[in-house]
């Protein structure tokens, strides 16, 4: 990906955990390296096909000045969020926050936190049988359009399928969606527990009748094994119920353990063939 560098902005502004410093304020030293890509802005010369980076340095600067934060984690985090969420054709930031003067009482030159953080692409599915299933499955849906860092690409149809793990109930109706978000993996499944909860789900038997289930699929091409998050999530390769709609989007996305796309998968669970 491509980059474009605004190096050592200064900035007087109010950030600090001592009082003092909230109120005299002092000087900062902002570098930001903005991922995008370029090509076509270098073959149009158009500003509009790139990055407006005095634009940029504008809102850094206006940003340092308007608030007021403790730690340079708080400033770094908070700024680069910003920087994402209202920057067109900006996929990753890396901003560096320098304090020239910070009041230790130690002979250094400068302290700094430095982050890296960015758009990811993940693939969630959806289930419902208990209540209005359309409705539920919809308030998934905007629910997590509405999630600041959060915005939902594709939808899939939903499809009416046979009940999964051997428990009696009643059929299921499933989607999946693409989303673009600014979340973590554990941010995002937290996200979706709320979002659960919303729709009064209950979780009492595996397996079980759930008014609303939302499960994440893939993160970009993340392999992640923990005790409450598995992603790829560990049995999608043989969920019809989950292959389906994930292929009405996304047929060529790529399983990052078993390197099958989805429409690879669903064909190899078809003909009876899976690993």
């Amino acid at each position: 990906m491509d980059k474009i560098h605004i190096k050592n902005l200064e900035v007087f502004a109010k950030h600090g955990v001592f009082p003092e410093e909230n109120v005299l304020g002092q000087k900062f030293v902002i570098s930001a390296v903005l991922y995008t890509s370029t090509r076509e802005a270098g073959k149009t010369d158009d500003l509009t096909k790139s990055i407006h980076y005095g634009e940029v340095g504008q809102f850094i600067t206006e940003f340092m000045k308007q608030n007021t934060f403790k730690l340079l984690e708080a400033v770094a985090e908070r700024m680069a969020e910003e920087l994402l969420l209202r920057t067109e054709r900006l996929e990753k930031v890396c901003l560096e926050i320098k304090k020239p003067w910070a009041p230790v009482g130690l002979p250094l030159e400068t302290v700094s936190v430095e982050i890296e953080r960015g758009w990811h692409t993940a693939y969630i599915a959806l289930g419902a049988n208990l209540g209005d299933k359309e409705a539920n499955l919809r308030l998934g849906v905007e629910a997590l359009r509405a999630t600041k860092g959060c915005q939902v690409l594709a939808v899939s149809d939903f499809l009416v399928t046979e009940p999964y793990g051997g428990v009696e109930q009643d059929d299921f109706l499933n989607g999946a969606m693409k989303i673009r978000t600014l979340l973590t993996p554990h941010e995002l499944l937290e996200r979706l527990h709320e979002i659960e909860q919303e729709a009064k789900r209950e979780r009492v038997v595996r397996w079980g009748p759930r008014t609303l289930d939302l499960d994440i699929l893939l993160y970009d091409d993340l392999i992640l094994d923990e005790e409450e998050l598995h992603i790829p999530h560990i049995e999608m390769y043989k969920r019809d119920f989950v292959l389906k709609p994930l292929c009405q989007i996304a047929p060529y996305v790529r399983h990052p353990v078993y390197n099958r796309t989805a429409a690879e998968l669903l064909a190899a669970l078809e003909a009876g063939a899976q690993d």
